[in-house]
């Protein structure tokens, strides 16, 4: 599965190579550019199968993601499990259900996202879910680029890669100068 992932990612372009800023503002040689997946329907419901077959049996209600990329991935998850499709934008230092989307106390949510760097786009939504009386079921992604970051519910990747990632003070492209790029600006 994670090798027809990887292979999806090359083929759409999508794993770009230079010196990037991520939307967690750490840097890195590697960024997967997965709205060049996104665009195409047919490789984003292959993997968002993936997903919505291990939530499967979960009774799962309610999809959450993190705008912008985890809308598309939380529209369909939902799509495929039958359940509802929410979005949490940025809000101060965290995530809210804006637009009219609301939980209902108890609503069993699981909350995806398309690449996984540091958790906090997923703790946010987390959060979010929480506050509105909502029930994380559990959390899957497209690409797990984190390193092991933990959550308290079952946790799903469809692809897990290790890609070093900097802080900007000790980013060895920086000290080299290597011009840095911010291909998604992260202000969703």
């Amino acid at each position: 599965m994670s090798a027809e992932v990887e292979k999806i990612f090359r083929e759409a372009g999508a794993i770009l190579e230079g010196h990037f800023e991520l939307a967690s503002g750490l840097h890195s040689a590697t960024y997967w550019e997965k709205f060049r997946v996104l665009q195409h329907p047919h490789l984003t419901q292959r993997l968002c199968q993936m997903i919505a077959q291990r939530f499967q049996g979960e009774g799962v209600q309610v999809v959450a993601g993190p705008s912008l990329g985890g809308i598309i991935v939380a529209f369909e998850v939902a799509r495929q499990l039958g359940a509802n499709s929410i979005m949490a934008e940025r809000e101060g230092e965290g995530r809210a259900f804006r637009r009219g989307f609301i939980l209902t106390p108890g609503e069993r949510v699981l909350i995806v996202d398309d690449v996984l760097t540091t958790g906090t786009s997923v703790l946010q939504v987390m959060k979010a879910v929480r506050n509105y009386g909502g029930e994380p079921v559990g959390v899957g992604v497209l690409v797990d680029r984190s390193g092991g970051v933990k959550f308290d519910v079952p946790f799903f990747s469809c692809h897990e890669v290790s890609v070093p990632s900097y802080t900007p003070e000790e980013c060895p492209l920086c000290a080299r100068g290597v011009a840095l790029t911010k291909p998604g600006s992260g202000r969703s």
